[in-house]
């Protein structure tokens, strides 16, 4: 790695270690990091291997665990530090277009207020969807189009059967700006049918800033509505550990009648502690909800993560 990516200065880097508290935590902390990455790498490698009866395992797979403590503090309310987690199990069988994917949560059943602002919201704040088991499909349509299939099961008694598609395309029409879009449909036994569409347009601001323009409708079984969201993010990497990236974002539904239901804005700085398994993460946040008559409400998000994988495309 270049001289750059490292904090201290070259005479220091023969400097004898001083013993403390602090070092003998982070000691403890790098040792859980090294032996758990390769069990959750491990674990994904033996399922592949017993489910494809192959005595190869492809590398590579996405496998990781996430785990943090996270603490909210509000007009009013103390802060309380609260433990999060979240998994995949993503196991790449010896038919490459074939995986077999285990997580802890369903995208699908998260509103979508509540995944648009989900890194101000600590775990008790988020919905609980249960685990769910999936075997999954992936092709091409044409040379340009991701297509993905799931059928599976949330992992509950009793179990509720799912199935949902995903396509997805990007692509550039000039020097300055990228275009996404990603169209979803899925059904849930239990739970009913819905879409989601979404679009997002993002380029260079130049000084080290980038954006990103999305717009976003999903439609409400139950609810029979459409719920709505525009967002702008900008981000800029501010040195080799910090990161920050500014939001705003305004939430919509088109029952009883179309009208805004939420306006907020958030900051988030990110600094990687150690490696790029260690983060912290300082989150101030202003929303204006509708059900509260568009009053404010602050909030301040204090997290630690630690990610546990092996070589993976991390989900941030």
């Amino acid at each position: 790695m270049p001289a750059s990516f490292f904090t201290f200065s070259p005479d220091e880097f023969w400097a004898e270690p001083r013993d403390s508290y602090w070092l003998e935590f982070s000691n403890w902390v790098l040792t859980q990091e090294r032996g758990h990455s390769d069990r959750v790498q491990a674990l994904g490698e033996w399922a592949d291997r017993t489910l494809s009866g192959s005595n190869q395992a492809l590398p590579d797979n996405e496998s990781y665990l996430r785990v943090g403590f996270a603490t909210e503090s509000e007009y009013g309310d103390p802060a309380q530090f609260e433990p999060e987690a979240r998994f995949r199990l993503d196991i790449p069988t010896t038919e490459e277009k074939l995986r077999l994917v285990i997580e802890s949560e369903s995208d699908e059943l998260i509103p979508l207020s509540e995944r648009r602002r989900n890194r101000q919201l600590t775990e008790d704040e988020r919905s609980e969807t249960e685990a769910t088991g999936a075997f999954r499909y992936l092709t091409i349509v044409g040379d340009a189009i991701n297509l993905s299939n799931d059928v599976g099961v949330r992992l509950r008694l009793p179990p509720d059967a799912f199935w949902r598609v995903k396509a997805e395309k990007e692509w550039q029409p000039g020097e300055d700006w990228k275009l996404a879009v990603e169209q979803r449909l899925y059904y849930f036994h239990q739970d009913g049918w819905g879409t989601r569409s979404w679009f997002g347009a993002g380029r260079d601001l130049g000084n080290g800033w980038d954006t990103l323009l999305s717009s976003e409708a999903e439609w409400v079984h139950d609810e029979r509505k459409f719920e709505l969201s525009q967002t702008a993010n900008f981000y800029k990497r501010l040195n080799n550990r910090s990161t920050i990236n500014p939001r705003v974002g305004v939430l919509g539904e088109s029952q009883p009648g179309w009208r805004t239901t939420s306006v907020f804005t958030d900051l988030t700085y990110r600094y990687r502690l150690h490696s790029d398994w260690l983060f912290a993460e300082v989150i101030p946040a202003l929303e204006f909800p509708r059900d509260e008559s568009f009053k404010d409400r602050a909030s301040l998000v204090l997290r630690i993560e630690l990610y546990f994988s092996g070589s993976i495309e991390r989900p941030y």
